[in-house]
């Protein structure tokens, strides 16, 4: 059997590369061991895929959705909940988390999530790669250049907005570049435009493309960065990525997202990072490995600074309801509340493919305020209530099988099998209180079993709703 400290390291690993794992896959996972794990998620490619046709033979719906006016969530976001719920390659979906939170675009304005989920599709499958490739798709999908602009930024008219988000929150960050950098790389990336398409009435959507158009490109001379020449988008892209301030501002979103919460990304020029020796080291294999963002991430997940960053990060509401779900389960194909579900998000304050701004989302304590906080407790207090769940199931099971239990063993035990979650000693006592006015668990008789499985579902929903629960 696993001793407690691997299970609560491997809880960890999971909970910040993944969405939480239930006891058995810790256990599993404990078993190959912590290295081996963090290889086994760097290489999504060697798990099966997720057959994203199998959703829409029952869902036919989710094919190429619909917006509202305004766009609202459901059937939107319905074919990323699946892949979210159902991957056996965690990693790579809490990726295409990260870099939606960096390149944040939004159907509010673009007003089709079809080509937003084609980016999310980009992001999984390029987003352990190479970063300044991933730039280059990014730079060429319909949907960020219809977000930001791209499409009105031509030769004779330059549009300055791509160019200044690349270079504030999608590279380098502020106090890096001047205004002028800013107009050299508008310049540079005239011309990136969207292939004109038929009007979506009254057959459906119609797909996006990327065109580049030659006599809209500016191909004068333009000085960026010290650096002078007839420059395109690529060979833009080619000098962001060679600057010391690019790999400290993504190493630092690295951090940010992965170890621990910072503040919000518009203070990073006048706050220092919460760790600046963590973000040297990050820095150094970014630099090292040539931007390559599965090498960052193996060193990110070895290190100490990460071990040891445990519940140093407030769960984001995508991080709430995938987590739950996974654990609780009870969603196997061919579930037909994806729709549902993925409206959820968007109820405790995170609305994906929609954030608020290009900025994305603002995040730790930001996340939570008296309405988001009873919504997530709401949420998570459902789940675990459902005793048809297998999830729960398994924990009334554990706790069974642990025989007579005190206030105090059935305590520990359920804040063990819900994390293994580390609470106050006040919150502690008050969970211990609690549990001392029931009788103790009895699985003698029918009725005294049903009574029991209330006791523990009981003490769990006060377990979610916990301060420390919002935690990771």
């Amino acid at each position: 059997m696993a001793n407690k400290e691997d299970i609560t390291l491997m809880a960890h690993l999971m909970r910040r590369a993944g969405f939480g794992a239930n006891r058995e896959e810790l256990e599993a996972r404990v078993a190959k061991g912590y290295e081996a794990t963090v290889e086994e998620l760097l290489h999504p490619e060697e798990q099966p895929p997720v057959d994203e046709y199998d959703l829409l033979r029952y869902h036919i719906y989710l094919f190429k959705p619909r917006t509202g006016n305004p766009p609202v969530g459901g059937p939107g976001v319905a074919n990323w909940m699946y892949y979210l719920i159902n991957t056996k390659a965690p990693l790579q979906e809490k990726l295409a988390l990260f870099w939606h939170q960096i390149f944040a675009t939004g159907v509010a304005k673009v007003n089709n999530y079809d080509e937003i989920t084609n980016m999310i599709r980009m992001f999984r499958d390029k987003g352990m790669g190479d970063y300044k490739e991933i730039v280059l798709e990014v730079a060429k999908n319909p949907a960020m250049i219809y977000w930001l602009d791209n499409n009105e930024n031509h030769a004779t008219a330059v549009n300055e907005n791509w160019g200044r988000e690349l270079l504030e929150l999608f590279s380098m960050g502020v106090g890096n570049y001047t205004e002028s950098d800013v107009f050299e790389v508008s310049r540079a990336f005239t011309g990136w435009t969207i292939a004109p398409t038929l009007p979506n009435f009254p057959y459906g959507r119609y797909d996006w493309h990327f065109e580049y158009r030659a006599d809209d490109h500016d191909d004068g001379e333009k000085t960026f960065l010290g650096h002078t020449g007839p420059f395109n988008g690529e060979d833009i892209v080619d000098i962001i990525c060679e600057q010391p301030a690019t790999a400290k501002f993504i190493c630092r979103h690295l951090y940010n997202f992965f170890v621990a919460d910072e503040v919000q990304v518009p203070s990073w020029s006048v706050t220092p990072p919460k760790d600046p020796e963590a973000i040297e080291t990050l820095m150094k294999a970014f630099q090292e490995s040539k931007r390559d963002i599965r090498s960052v991430l193996r060193v990110l997940f070895n290190s100490h600074f990460f071990k040891e960053a445990r519940f140093s990060k407030i769960k984001s509401p995508a991080e709430v309801v995938v987590g739950m779900v996974r654990m609780m389960g009870g969603t196997e194909f061919p579930y037909a509340g994806f729709t549902d579900l993925s409206r959820q998000p968007a109820i405790l304050g995170q609305d994906l493919l929609d954030p608020p701004s290009v900025e994305g989302w603002h995040t730790g304590p930001e996340w939570v305020n008296s309405g988001t906080l009873m919504k997530r407790v709401n949420f998570c207090s459902d789940l675990v209530g459902d005793l048809t769940r297998p999830g729960m199931k398994d924990i009334i099971a554990r706790v069974k099988a642990q025989g007579i239990l005190s206030p105090e063993e059935l305590v520990d035990t359920c804040l063990d099998l819900i994390g293994p979650l580390e609470v106050t000693s006040n919150s502690r006592q008050e969970l211990v209180s609690h549990a001392q006015k029931n009788d103790i668990l009895s699985w003698d008789t029918t009725k005294a079993s049903e009574s029991s499985e209330k006791k523990v579902v009981g003490l769990l929903q006060l377990i979610v709703a916990l301060r420390e629960y919002q935690y990771a």
